[in-house]
């Protein structure tokens, strides 16, 4: 994983939300802003790398999930600092296998979780609840994902 002053100052992540038998892959990260929050795996997106490749990457490595795209959730955009343009693009993907294990570097946890379960535990991330609560595609902007992250801007651009 390449260190933030590496990235320059334009960003581009990808994550995967797999839903199995009605329930969301998610993970609790051991670092960032995302520390102890239920979140969708995610991460940059490595030279040679399509943006989809790198959100099937990101779940295998963080989770042992394989898993394939098929379709996109959404968009995330914002600038930290009013310096550094940060986005990610949320695919959905289907799992193709595998077995839960978290990668012990990265990841606290990993589960399987019911909308009902993530919707109710107050370690549930706001892009995590946004995707639970949503319907129809949407514009969300003017939220605060946490003020450790320092976003002067911040949009959810949803796609269901």
């Amino acid at each position: 994983m390449s260190k933030k002053k590496d990235r320059g100052s334009v960003w581009l992540a990808a994550a995967g939300l797999v839903i199995q038998d009605g329930k969301w892959l998610v993970v609790k990260k051991n670092y960032g802003g995302l520390k102890g929050k239920w979140s969708i795996p995610a991460g940059f997106v490595n030279a040679g790398e399509t943006v989809d490749e790198a959100a099937v990457r990101e779940v295998k490595e963080e989770t042992g999930i394989a898993s394939r795209p098929v379709g996109i959730l959404g968009i995330r955009t914002g600038v930290i600092n009013d310096e550094i343009s940060d986005n990610m693009i949320i695919f959905l993907l289907e799992p193709e296998g595998g077995s839960l294990i978290p990668q012990d570097r990265e990841i606290q946890e990993a589960q399987f979780l019911s909308p009902e379960e993530l919707r109710e535990d107050p370690a549930t991330s706001v892009m995590v609840h946004h995707f639970l609560n949503e319907k129809e595609a949407t514009l969300l902007e003017h939220i605060n994902p946490g003020d450790i992250f320092g976003y002067t801007s911040y949009k959810i651009f949803d796609n269901r």
